[in-house]
């Protein structure tokens, strides 16, 4: 074999190496099937907020709601969970979680988990001014944990934290 031979050989064959695992993985994987209904996506979001019996049902009918998100426009995006944390549904958002729902710091503020809250402030101070769902701050939601989050409410006042709700 002369090296131009070589050179192209070697050519084709790196593509092939580069190229088999995109056709057999990439973009034309339909394993998973179709994506949610966008109906079922934003009645599960609703029911989140204070429909346990409602969330439960679903969750029959569609399991992988339980990771789905609702897009309400203007980059405000919200799963069930989020929005049982920001209304202060406790049971739905225990039930959720303990499903295996994606959770986020400002579901764990609305629990009162202390701790958690705290570390993380520490860790990222920027944190403090996030903006969850509808732009609901982490002081609105530790208000909504009532006796749970009381600690959490005094402990973010104290960090300067005054909104409960920044616009988007």
């Amino acid at each position: 074999m002369n090296r131009k031979n070589f050179l192209q050989q070697a050519t084709v064959g790196a593509g092939g190496i580069i190229i088999i695992p995109y056709l057999l993985f990439g973009q034309n994987d339909t394993s998973k099937g179709d994506p949610l209904p966008a109906e079922k996506v934003k009645e599960f979001v609703g029911a989140g907020h204070n429909n346990l019996d409602k969330v439960k049902s679903l969750l029959t009918e569609f399991p992988t709601l339980l990771y789905a998100t609702w897009d309400w426009g203007g980059g405000d995006f919200e799963t069930a969970l989020e929005g049982a944390g920001h209304v202060g549904t406790k049971d739905i958002a225990n039930h959720l979680i303990g499903l295996g729902a994606r959770t986020n710091l400002f579901v764990l503020t609305m629990l009162g988990k202390t701790q958690i809250v705290k570390a993380y402030l520490d860790a990222y101070p920027q944190y403090l001014n996030a903006r969850g769902p509808h732009g609901f701050t982490l002081l609105h939601h530790a208000q909504r944990g009532g006796d749970d989050a009381k600690e959490l409410v005094e402990y973010l006042q104290s960090k300067g934290l005054k909104e409960t709700k920044i616009s988007l």
